[in-house]
């Protein structure tokens, strides 16, 4: 557990979503991947291997796979949103201590992601937590525009009334704390095995680096109480 004095002047609180509220073991992505691959595959005709490679060529070239598809093939982004969120959460179970840490905290709580509010509020659901927080700013929200473009960033501090200076930004894909670093957040990342979510050699956009959201907050909750 690393020190919490970056934290002594943090109000409020923004977090990524999957893999970040809830450990990276569940594996809940690898449904998504897959399912977005099956979308692919069945929306162009596609065999499964060029599915496959049109889908991670996009992820690269745009971000996700969505705003890819958005920008190359103008696809309607609410069906294909619909379609690969639509998947089995039943690995994530309530996360009594998240609850609690979240509850122990001031400010305000949102949750930043670019996937969907409808699966952002299944998964808050079954976390037990969806009370917790006070706004879902996602991929819509975001006028489809995905982390970690800048743009977003502004828009979603702007519509809660964040000052970044007092908020704090948690995340599993550092690349994607690189945009709050800039604008003045204090920036968490959450250690992931995925590669695309570790930190190049040289960044230092990062003031805190976790194992696990849950246990961590706790234990900012129990040092601000003492």
């Amino acid at each position: 557990m690393q020190p919490t004095d970056p934290l002594r002047h943090v109000e409020h609180w923004v977090f990524d979503l999957d893999n970040t509220l809830y450990p990276a073991r569940t594996n809940l992505f690898a449904q998504i991947d897959r399912r977005m691959g099956e979308y692919i595959r069945e929306h162009f005709d596609l065999p499964p291997d060029e599915a496959r490679a049109l889908q991670k060529r996009l992820f690269r070239d745009y971000g996700t796979t969505l705003n890819g598809l958005m920008r190359e093939r103008a696809i309607d982004p609410g069906p294909f949103l619909e379609y690969v969120h639509n998947i089995d959460i039943s690995a994530i179970g309530p996360s009594p201590a998240l609850a609690a840490a979240l509850g122990d905290l001031p400010g305000r709580k949102i949750v930043f992601t670019n996937g969907s509010v409808r699966h952002a509020e299944r998964v808050l659901t079954r976390l037990g937590v969806v009370a917790q927080f006070d706004g879902i700013f996602d991929i819509v929200a975001a006028d489809y525009v995905p982390k970690p473009d800048p743009g977003p960033y502004r828009t979603m501090l702007d519509r809660y009334g964040l000052a970044p200076r007092s908020t704090v930004m948690v995340e599993d894909m550092a690349r994607n704390l690189l945009p709050a670093h800039r604008l003045g957040m204090t920036t968490v990342w959450v250690r992931t095995p995925s590669d695309w979510g570790q930190p190049l050699p040289g960044d230092g956009h990062i003031d805190i680096a976790v194992d696990d959201t849950a246990e961590w907050l706790a234990a900012v909750a129990a040092a601000r109480r003492s």
